[in-house]
């Protein structure tokens, strides 16, 4: 599987195709769901361009995103930079299950962040999957110590290492600390380790994603003119 991260946390200059609004992520979930991708990972915003997690706003993007791609997997973030308090994120989720068609079908909820468990226990109670993310060897270690939550849809293995002369054996290093959990695997790196990531989950065989939240540019060094663009690169990529 290849998934689409459309915008995660990047400020609205940061490119000129960057989708922030609602409409602009749901035109770009058509976009690459065209190309055969089933899968989007989306931050939703404010109407000041903030990272949010209100069910009003999580809704509004979900919604959107259903109606232009329809059977698509759509994925939101939890991360605790939007909202530390974890007793909240746990109160926010619950009420994304009264959301109706914007009610996310998966959420990312991050080994290292105070209260994931909590977090992961109240998606499962209101039927949204989850997506764990594991950013270090100690994360993986972590989550084998405490057993795949109900739930669980796959684990994010995530090489947060830059430099691409190592971003692959950091990845390689989470994976094998990880060892064969029972739910499929995504790798994948970030900015200048995107690309050699993505190639090597390729080769291995295993999920892995692209988009903006990961990197702007494609792998000859140009800016990619959008999400579209990024996916399209991936897919040609045989390696």
């Amino acid at each position: 599987m290849l998934q689409a991260v459309l915008n995660g946390s990047r400020p609205a200059d940061a490119h000129p195709a960057l989708p922030v609004l609602s409409r602009h992520l749901a035109r770009d979930a058509r976009a690459v769901a065209r190309l055969g991708v089933s899968s989007v990972h989306v931050h939703p915003r404010d109407e000041t361009g903030a990272e949010t997690i209100d069910p009003m706003h999580v809704g509004d993007a979900v919604s959107l995103i259903r109606q232009e791609a329809p059977g698509i997997e759509i994925g939101v973030t939890t991360g605790r930079w939007i909202q530390p308090d974890p007793q909240r994120r746990v109160e926010t989720v619950l009420a994304w299950g009264r959301l109706g068609e914007g009610k996310p079908d998966v959420c990312s909820i991050n080994v290292h962040e105070r209260g994931w468990t909590d977090v992961c226990a109240a998606a499962a109670s209101v039927g949204i999957a989850v997506e764990l993310g594991v950013w270090t060897s100690g994360d993986a270690v972590t989550l084998r110590q405490n057993g795949l939550p109900p739930g669980t849809r796959r684990v994010l293995a995530e090489s947060t290492v830059t430099d691409p002369e190592t971003a692959v054996a950091e990845g390689i290093r989470i994976l094998r600390a990880l060892g064969q959990p029972p739910v499929p695997v995504l790798l994948h790196g970030e900015e200048e380790g995107a690309w050699p990531v993505l190639e090597y989950a390729t080769r291995v065989k295993i999920d892995t994603r692209i988009g903006f939240e990961d990197v702007l540019v494609r792998p000859d060094g140009w800016l990619a003119t959008g999400n579209d663009d990024l996916v399209r690169t991936a897919l040609s990529i045989r390696v």
